[in-house]
């Protein structure tokens, strides 16, 4: 750690000590959007492609609910009515909302996710990632609050499609957050923690999630349950389950055709 980013963390220690000094709670709402980078095949016109990429990004845009104490959080999507999804050009576009929950103990260092993979309710319990974030001195506002930068830098695997089969990758992928110490919790939305202050942005290259409102110390005092609904496994588990179910379902889709259409349909 460099010097500057010593005196930044001294600064920020100095700045939320009185409010550590308090219980304190709130209800963080963030919005989602995320980069589409979608290949047709030759058949389709560039026109074609861009429409259907224009339909994926409005439908992936979703709202989630963080509500958090000091050491506790519970992250959800928002519920929203369905709207109709028209057939473009062949294609139609079914992007399934999620109704998973998230909890985060930052005190232990622990998290449950409650999880449904075709009508099975899965209860993953683990240990949160402890990411080794480089702190920055670039700040810039989010609403009323003043936010710093950090990063982190690992290596992932995403699975794409080559010559009609899914295939397994390795890529580096840099992720970017904006905390504020003005929120002093060691918390943010998904999985993301680890920082002097509230996440309230973060970008993977793919996904962004922005914090669009924030009630600090609401009137209603704030309960946090820890999901307890499905069968417990860990992390590694659940994610040998999930590559098995949507390989099945890729397999299916690929076998079947309604009404001469194409059906493109994407997890929220």
């Amino acid at each position: 750690m460099t010097f500057k980013n010593t005196c930044i963390l001294l600064l920020l220690m100095v700045f939320s000590t009185s409010l550590f000094a308090q219980d304190f709670q709130g209800v963080a709402t963030y919005k989602s959007y995320r980069k589409i980078d979608l290949k047709g095949n030759d058949n389709q016109s560039k026109a074609m492609q861009k429409q259907i990429q224009e339909q994926l990004q409005k439908q992936m845009q979703r709202e989630y609910t963080l509500t958090f104490t000091r050491n506790e959080s519970i992250y959800k999507e928002n519920e929203k009515l369905a709207a109709p999804t028209p057939s473009s050009g062949g294609f139609k576009i079914m992007v399934e909302s999620s109704s998973d929950v998230l909890y985060k103990n930052i005190k232990e260092n622990r998290y449950v996710e409650e999880s449904e993979i075709f009508n099975k309710q899965f209860l993953v319990k683990d240990s949160l990632n402890n990411n080794q974030w480089k702190l920055g001195n670039e700040t810039k506002s989010i609403g009323e609050y003043t936010c710093y930068k950090a990063t982190f830098s690992e290596v992932v695997e995403t699975k794409i499609f080559i010559d009609g089969s899914l295939e397994t990758v390795q890529e580096e992928r840099t992720t970017t957050a904006w905390y504020t110490p003005q929120i002093p919790v060691n918390n943010g939305p998904q999985n993301f923690h680890g920082l002097p202050g509230l996440i309230l942005e973060i970008n993977d290259g793919s996904l962004t999630l922005i914090c669009s409102k924030i009630i600090m110390n609401p009137k209603e005092t704030i309960e946090i349950k820890e999901p307890e609904k499905g069968k417990v496994v860990s992390q590694e588990k659940f994610d040998a389950i999930m590559e098995k179910k949507n390989k099945e379902m890729m397999d299916r889709m690929h076998s079947r055709k309604r009404d001469g259409s194409n059906v493109i349909l994407i997890g929220g």
